[in-house]
């Protein structure tokens, strides 16, 4: 029988707008994850649950530490299960985050994920894909702090599969919107929608509405794993035509991916 002791661990900090109290709120409350993240609940105290709705599969775990405004710990038995290694002979997957109030209303953040595994290659995998995808949430943090802080969010998201390089559906994303080489601060046209340009990466890129309903997009390429890329896009709307924005455009938006130029 293999022991779980080879040790597993990616540590990021980000500096963020906010007031700890501001942060915290975004960080370990339901509305606060699930306008930057993913829809996640959260029962607010130590021992609570906490799951995360990822689509077609969920990850459940409990809150091992709760200190507001300052460190939230929590851990998920069954991380492993998400990339099919559900058998796996590993520990839970414990995640902390810790907020430290800078000056000029900043706080930075330090996420720290941690496992045991046995050193099978899809573990460090595992770990490898989990410190690129943290950054691209964390500009949506940044954009939901700076904007909209303790305003409880109307998710939507549209998605295709495609075989392209990640950084070729990147940059087809881009096209589409007329942003080949966009900047921060650009003004950007999201199908009829007014907005700004808030981050763009080779992969990633962030606009804020300025117009009905107010929220901000970000529409990412990433890779599935299996030689399978997808082109995404995810609204994060905090207005009472949220609800009906969504019902009329979302085919609209999964069509516009569907369409996208890609080599």
């Amino acid at each position: 029988m293999t022991t779980p002791n080879v040790p597993l661990r990616i540590e990021l900090t980000f500096e963020v707008p906010g007031t700890p109290e501001q942060v915290w709120d975004a960080l370990a409350t339901a509305h606060g994850i699930s306008a930057w993240f993913i829809p996640t609940d959260v029962e607010e105290q130590e021992g609570g649950r906490i799951v995360f709705h990822m689509g077609p599969a969920d990850s459940e775990g409990h809150i091992t530490d709760w200190e507001p405004p300052r460190r939230l710990v929590y851990e998920e038995p069954g991380w492993a299960g998400l990339v099919g290694e559900e058998e796996a002979d590993t520990t839970p997957l414990a995640t902390e985050f810790l907020v430290e109030a800078r000056s000029g209303g900043t706080c930075a953040v330090r996420v720290v994920s941690s496992a045991f595994g046995t050193g099978a290659d899809w573990e460090q995998e595992f770990f490898d894909a989990m410190g690129e995808g943290w950054p691209p949430y964390f500009e949506h943090l940044r954009v939901y702090l700076a904007h909209f802080a303790g305003q409880v969010a109307t998710p939507f998201r549209a998605e295709v599969d495609t075989k392209s390089p990640a950084d070729d559906v990147g940059a087809a994303l881009r096209s589409a919107l007329q942003l080949a080489d966009g900047a921060p601060g650009d003004a950007v046209d999201l199908r009829g929608l007014p907005a700004v340009v808030e981050h763009v990466g080779p992969r990633h890129l962030v606009a804020r509405s300025t117009g009905e309903p107010a929220g901000y997009f970000a529409f990412l390429a990433y890779e599935k794993g299996d030689g399978i890329v997808a082109a995404s896009v995810t609204g994060y709307l905090f207005s009472d035509q949220a609800a009906a924005y969504i019902e009329r455009e979302r085919p609209g938006w999964q069509a516009w991916l569907e369409a996208l130029e890609l080599p």
